[in-house]
């Protein structure tokens, strides 16, 4: 889509009408699992940041890992950064993503449930099992919205937040979201289902407009949905019915935080009028960072350094 064109598009994702009660009963049953939190401090190197090795629950009060990075000897209460993975990834080594810490901000990095062997470790198994299903995670469970794998992990990115505000270091009201790819996605869907974030940042955000994102582009991980179409021809109706309860366009129109989004014109991963299907529909203040000339890898390592600059400008840091 020509960029001229990206401002006015609209999606033709629908609402299903019991989308905000679906999303309120499972965040509730998680909220009721719920055990105590477990937070270990890990014996690093590093002489300005401490870290910590965290379990927190998630879906179904399921374990979830998480990294948890706080300046050393910093007076809280601090501002948080709650940060969300790219597809295949996990929550990595303790030693990387040292940003958000370094810049004086609580880091919370949520590992990804049953991925974490791709490019970044992960230590958080899925232990839900599903029907037959493309190799990857857009299909696993795809036959419901109860058994879709994304139930169970836009869950978990919510109880991240709760997690993170209980935390007697963090100043619960300056709690932002960043993600890039994946974990871009997955902060737009925290950002429409928290109410009162500080912030977010959704970079080059995966898992937007699905009648669009299935149809325009042959790159995976979209093409996943497609392959598995192209087998299950039956299912069709029934994937389309499910989708929209994950779509980040329905969860852009229930966002308020202020928000900072990026897209790239050549990206053939996440097109950008997928994004713009979101971006357009946003609730609440909003800019974009479009970048002409790349592709999936978006603005880098600048994507992170508007998205700091940006918490700043907006209160995230006081």
């Amino acid at each position: 889509m020509p960029e001229s064109q990206l401002p006015d598009y609209r999606s033709t994702q629908f609402e299903p009408e019991d989308f905000d009660a679906f999303w309120d009963e499972n965040i509730a049953s998680a909220r009721a699992e719920a055990s105590d939190v477990r937070i270990e401090l890990v014996d690093s190197p590093l002489t300005t940041l401490d870290v910590f090795d965290v379990t927190f629950s998630g879906w179904d009060g399921q374990p979830v890992k998480a990294w948890l990075r706080i300046p050393k000897d910093a007076q809280g209460p601090l501002p948080a950064v709650v940060q969300y993975v790219g597809y295949g990834g996990g929550r990595g080594h303790h030693l990387e993503n040292l940003l958000w810490a370094s810049s004086g901000f609580v880091s919370f990095q949520m590992d990804t449930r049953g991925q974490g062997s791709g490019w970044a470790r992960g230590d958080t198994p899925d232990p839900v099992g599903s029907g037959p299903q493309v190799s990857g995670m857009m299909t696993k469970g795809i036959d419901s919205r109860e058994n879709y794998y994304y139930r169970r992990l836009f869950t978990d990115a919510v109880r991240a937040i709760d997690t993170v505000r209980d935390l007697p270091m963090v100043d619960s009201a300056r709690v932002s979201v960043f993600g890039q790819s994946q974990g871009g996605g997955i902060a737009l869907a925290v950002a429409g289902l928290v109410p009162d974030l500080a912030a977010v940042s959704p970079c080059v955000p995966f898992l937007c407009d699905f009648p669009r994102a299935t149809v325009i582009t042959d790159s995976y991980p979209y093409k996943e949905i497609r392959d598995f179409l192209a087998v299950h021809r039956d299912k069709a109706a029934t994937v389309a019915s499910v989708l929209p309860y994950f779509d980040g366009v329905n969860f852009a129109r229930r966002a308020q935080a202020p928000a900072l989004f990026s897209a790239s014109q050549m990206d053939a991963t996440c097109p950008p009028s997928t994004i713009y299907g979101a971006y357009n529909v946003y609730a609440g203040e909003k800019a974009m960072s479009l970048w002409q000339y790349n592709g999936h890898e978006g603005g880098g390592i600048l994507d992170e350094q508007n998205a700091l600059e940006f918490f700043r400008s907006v209160g995230a840091r006081g």
